[in-house]
């Protein structure tokens, strides 16, 4: 494929729209449109030599035999789905300040260990160059709700065999479904 052009379309407080125009290998036009968090994409090398935008908390309890869910009503969909807790990295915030915060916000929890961090990923490949970093790591604390009128968040913690089932019956974002899918499965 050959990058010909980029043009910026409407832009939201969160996310704006662009159409790549590139060359097929059989040397076709194509039109390709994403969304980016990216308000300023010039050309192809701004458009994936980008920071991290958001962290995604791959979180468990203390003592490692549960991992924590928001069970979290998305407008996207307009339905309730199990996911990470997740969310954007603020200006001149690293992705371990933003994973505290994050942690914070949605579900009350404290971070109390960082075990790994998981290099970046994008979010949803498809259609946007959104790219997040994985935060491996245990937490303590009460649930308490989110702190944001915007968002509907019950968190939880759920053992192996309560995820096993879960993902049976109810939705999940998919790096969720296919993370926890694996680990309740293992040993």
């Amino acid at each position: 494929m050959k990058f010909l052009s980029l043009k910026k379309g409407e832009s939201g407080k969160f996310i704006t729209r662009y159409d790549i125009r590139y060359l097929t290998e059989d040397n076709k036009e194509k039109n390709y449109e994403i969304i980016s968090r990216d308000k300023n994409i010039k050309d192809f090398d701004s458009l994936h030599n980008r920071k991290p935008d958001s962290v995604v908390l791959i979180i468990y309890n203390e003592e490692m035999d549960k991992i924590l869910l928001n069970r979290e009503y998305r407008m996207a969909v307009g339905e309730w789905v199990y996911n990470f807790p997740a969310g954007l990295i603020d200006e001149g915030e690293t992705p371990y300040e933003a994973a505290e915060r994050e942690l914070k916000e949605e579900t009350g929890l404290t971070l109390c260990a960082v075990d790994d961090f998981i290099g970046e990923s994008y979010s949803a490949v498809g259609f946007s160059n959104e790219k997040n970093v994985c935060v491996v790591g245990r937490a303590k604390g009460e649930f308490a709700l989110s702190d944001s009128s915007f968002e509907e968040i019950e968190p939880g913690w759920y053992t192996k065999e309560e995820v096993r089932e879960l993902l049976k019956e109810y939705k999940f974002a998919a790096r969720t479904q296919g993370y926890c899918y694996a680990w309740s499965r293992s040993q």
